[in-house]
């Protein structure tokens, strides 16, 4: 469904790791918002939700609601770090467009 590279799942254990809460996985969906019409939404989870597709990705584990697995499908998620700051990035075949901020984007589902 989709992909973690190294440094996304080094990143997410980071997280995991510090949390004040237990924590099972990390939620990434597709929300309505930004400039393009989608973006991205994480949050760090104790357990998946009913309906949720549980994504495997070694130590880290990904939950993806049933709406957002169509747009998820074939996404590369990375963990970035720059002079300009750090965070993830997506790269997604299933996007038409993104906004030149890189946040949000549209996609032809």
């Amino acid at each position: 469904m989709l992909e973690l590279t190294d440094n996304a799942k080094k990143a997410i254990l980071r997280f995991v790791e510090t949390a004040d809460a237990p924590i099972g996985g990390l939620r990434i969906s597709v929300v309505d918002g930004g400039c393009s019409g989608l973006q991205y939404a994480m949050s760090l989870e104790p357990e998946p939700k009913d309906g949720d597709s549980v994504v495997d990705c070694g130590p880290t584990k990904i939950y993806v609601e049933p709406s957002s697995i169509p747009v998820l499908t074939g996404v590369t998620v990375d963990f970035v770090e720059s002079l300009e700051g750090s965070g993830f990035t997506f790269t997604n075949p299933n996007a038409t467009k993104s906004c030149a901020c890189g946040k949000s984007f549209a996609a032809g589902c």
